[in-house]
C-alpha cells in the first residue's frame, strides 16, 4: 500500500506545470552543439517538487543531468538523469528543449575521465527512489516548508540511504567522485608531521554524495559555466529590436482580431 501511495505521490510531484515560470529564450541548436560528454546540465524545473528543491537550496536550479553522448559522433545528444517516478534512466536532450538550462563543465578533465564519468552514470541506470517512504515525498507538498537554513540541504535526501537508491545530484556527484574530481570539497587544516608545532597543511575531504544539490555544480570553482549562445561571439548590432511603439501597435491589432 505504501509503495503504491509513494508512486502516486511521485507522479503528482513531478507533474509539469507549463507556465510555472518564464522561459528565457535560448538557441537549442547551440545548446546541443555545445554539450560534451561529462558536462552537467542544470535545469529549472516546473514540477511541484522543483518548487521545494529551489526553496531548500535557494537556487534557480532544481535538477541536474549528466551528458553521456554528444553530437560530435553524429548521434543525438543523450543524458542520464534520476527522477522520482522513473529512477535512473537515459533521456534525449530534446526533453529540456523549452526549459531554462545551464551547462557546467569540469575544468581540465581528461577525455578518459570524461568517458569514465559517463560510464559510471550509465552503469547506474535502473536504480530507483525509495517511494515507500511517503513521509520523504509528502514534505514536498508544502510549497515553503518552515525549515531552518542549516537543515535544508539534508532535507533533500530521499529514502533510507540504501545503495540501490539515487537522487539526481547525488548520482552526478558520485560519477565525478569516481575519478576523484573535486566539486565542493571540505577543506580542513591539520597539524603537519614536522618538528615545528605551528606548521599546518590543508587536507581535502570528499563530501558525502547525498549532501550535494544541483546548484553546487554552478557554485563550484572547478566547473566552468558554458553559455552556448555566446560561445561563438555576439554581434549585438544585428539584433532586430522592436521600434518604440511597435509592441503597443501589435497588441492593439491582436485585441481587434480577438474581438
Amino acid at each position: 500500500m505504501f509503495e503504491k501511495l509513494g508512486r502516486f505521490l511521485s507522479r503528482y510531484l513531478e507533474f509539469e506545470r507549463r507556465k510555472a515560470q518564464p522561459y528565457v529564450s535560448q538557441d537549442f541548436d547551440a545548446l546541443r552543439g555545445a554539450l560534451r560528454v561529462g558536462d552537467v546540465l542544470l535545469v529549472e524545473g516546473r514540477a511541484k517538487i522543483s518548487t521545494g528543491i529551489k526553496y531548500l537550496t535557494q537556487s534557480t536550479w532544481s535538477h541536474a543531468a549528466l551528458c553521456v553522448v554528444d553530437e560530435r559522433g553524429g548521434t543525438p545528444c543523450e543524458l542520464v538523469e534520476v527522477t522520482l517516478a522513473d529512477g535512473c534512466h537515459r533521456i534525449p536532450l530534446t526533453k529540456y528543449k523549452d526549459f531554462n538550462t545551464r551547462i557546467c563543465r569540469a575544468a581540465g578533465l581528461t577525455d578518459e575521465d570524461r568517458a569514465a564519468v559517463a560510464a559510471f552514470a550509465v552503469s547506474k541506470i535502473g536504480l530507483t527512489y525509495d517511494t515507500r517512504n511517503i513521509i520523504d515525498l509528502a514534505r514536498y507538498l508544502l510549497p515553503f516548508p518552515p525549515v531552518p537554513v542549516r537543515w535544508r540541504r539534508r532535507m533533500l535526501a530521499f529514502g533510507s540511504g540504501d545503495p540501490t537508491r539515487a537522487i539526481c545530484s547525488s548520482l552526478v556527484a558520485q560519477a565525478f567522485q569516481s575519478v576523484r574530481y573535486p566539486i565542493l570539497p571540505t577543506i580542513r587544516m591539520i597539524r603537519a608531521s614536522c618538528p615545528s608545532r605551528h606548521q599546518r597543511r590543508e587536507v581535502w575531504h570528499i563530501r558525502h554524495s547525498s549532501l550535494f544539490v544541483p546548484r553546487d555544480f554552478d557554485l563550484s570553482p572547478y566547473f566552468a559555466v558554458i553559455k552556448p549562445s555566446i560561445a561563438h561571439g555576439v554581434d549585438y548590432r544585428r539584433i532586430p529590436w522592436a521600434e518604440p511603439g511597435q509592441d503597443e501597435d501589435q497588441r492593439g491589432n491582436s485585441d481587434e482580431n480577438v474581438g
